[in-house]
């Protein structure tokens, strides 16, 4: 399993954002140019952040983007659920499926346990954490 390349975008374009927090706003263009992304990727990605608060928009010749919320309150699993919807290692453990294998699968319980432990690891540190931690 692997993240698509737009939640690493999204990613990237949140921390680009954590790094200026407290500043007015960041130009689309300096963003796609630091972090690498395509301009027109990069105003997708931003428009499903934007859907879900993470990021604030604004037009205009001073436009650009802005965190919606403080760093210290996004983690990596806020991110990759604004983009991708809520993360499902298989489609059984997806919200609103209803499986009708569930009562007989002895594999559903590890998946299960598998995805909590997957959920927590991502949720566990904010976009200011891992600014402070710095790269491995």
């Amino acid at each position: 399993m692997q993240i698509t390349r737009q939640a690493e975008y999204a990613i990237k374009i949140m921390l680009e954002l954590a790094r200026h927090e407290g500043k007015e706003v960041v130009s689309s263009k300096l963003i796609a140019e630091r972090q690498g992304i395509p301009e027109d990727f990069l105003k997708k990605t931003v428009h499903l952040l934007a859907l879900q608060g993470l990021v604030v928009t604004q037009r205009g010749v001073q436009g650009g983007v802005r965190l919606g919320k403080p760093a210290g309150e996004i983690t990596i699993a806020d991110i990759i659920a604004a983009v991708e919807g809520p993360l499902a290692i298989n489609i059984c453990l997806d919200p609103g499926y209803e499986c009708p294998n569930k009562p007989t699968c002895a594999v559903h319980r590890v998946l299960a346990r598998g995805q909590a432990a997957l959920l927590r690891e991502l949720s566990r540190e904010t976009l200011s954490d891992l600014l402070s931690a710095g790269p491995e």
